[in-house]
């Protein structure tokens, strides 16, 4: 199995060469960070994929500067969805299974309840009506879409990173109460990913989140008390207080359902959160 990912140097592309390489040894994958690919380039995007022929693609490559794309939509759309039609074009020529990975933000929060892959996604702001476009061009016989959700553990930190930067070192943490999500470890991303490409499900659309699911000040408070911070300085905040350029929906809890019953069950969200905190003391 000759494996390349793409946006290798990202939040979650570190995990996913490592975990590969563990699965089918360092010389069977091929890292891809920006600077050596661009996906918004479909030129050398053919040519890169081309010249390499993998047997996988896993395209971590992504704009995720979700207030920031409210300014710069077409930066957003080059790399979130043309440039994942680039992609999909350059894994159908060399005959190559492609894992895209997708966010909850593709729905708009209302539900009340956890995402399934069959309600309708409606996106409220540009990065999330990119990544939706994403999904539509990464879709085919040989494709899996990987919706996961508050990502952290990265190269890049995400919210549960900077809460526990902020933890250690003594800092006031900011935490939504009007948010609820299934925080996922990209370990745990990474390692379903590898479970996904031995096992060969049906092609299609799969959440790929933690189990269960939370408030943010829940989750700092769980994080907190796995870092053995016994005073945690936590401040209860809303979306409306923050006013964010761009709109979060509310309630983007994932379920999982689908991914599990093909034996590739994703940990809780307590448990992904206690093995995060293990590795930061």
């Amino acid at each position: 199995m000759k494996v390349v990912v793409t946006g290798a140097a990202g939040r979650l592309g570190p995990a996913l060469v490592r975990i590969a390489a563990a699965a089918y040894g360092e010389k069977a994958v091929v890292a891809l960070p920006r600077a050596a690919l661009d996906v918004a380039d479909e030129a050398a995007v053919r040519e890169t994929i081309g010249r390499l022929r993998p047997d996988a693609i896993l395209n971590a490559a992504a704009y995720t500067d979700v207030d920031g794309a409210e300014d710069n939509a077409e930066t957003a759309l080059a790399v979130n969805a043309f440039g994942v039609r680039a992609i999909k074009k350059a894994a159908v020529e060399v005959g190559a299974n492609l894992v895209h990975y997708s966010t909850d933000f593709v729905f708009d929060g209302t539900k009340g309840e956890p995402y399934v892959e069959t309600d309708d996604p409606n996106p409220a702001a540009v990065y999330a009506a990119s990544k939706l476009l994403g999904e539509w061009f990464a879709e085919g016989p040989n494709s899996y879409v990987l919706r996961v959700e508050s990502l952290f553990g990265g190269a890049h930190g995400g919210t549960i990173d900077r809460m526990a930067d902020a933890f250690l070192a003594g800092r006031e943490v900011h935490a939504f109460t009007d948010r609820v999500v299934s925080p996922s470890y990209v370990e745990d991303v990474a390692a379903a990913t590898i479970a996904l490409l031995g096992r060969m499900p049906a092609p299609g659309l799969y959440h790929c989140a933690s189990t269960g699911h939370a408030t943010w000040m829940e989750v700092a408070g769980e994080l907190a008390r796995q870092l053995n911070v016994t005073v945690p300085d936590i401040r209860p905040t809303t979306l409306e207080e923050m006013a964010l350029k761009a709109p979060r929906p509310k309630y983007c809890a994932l379920d999982s359902e689908k991914l599990a019953a093909t034996g590739i069950a994703m940990p809780t969200w307590q448990d992904a959160v206690a093995r995060y905190a293990r590795s930061r003391l």
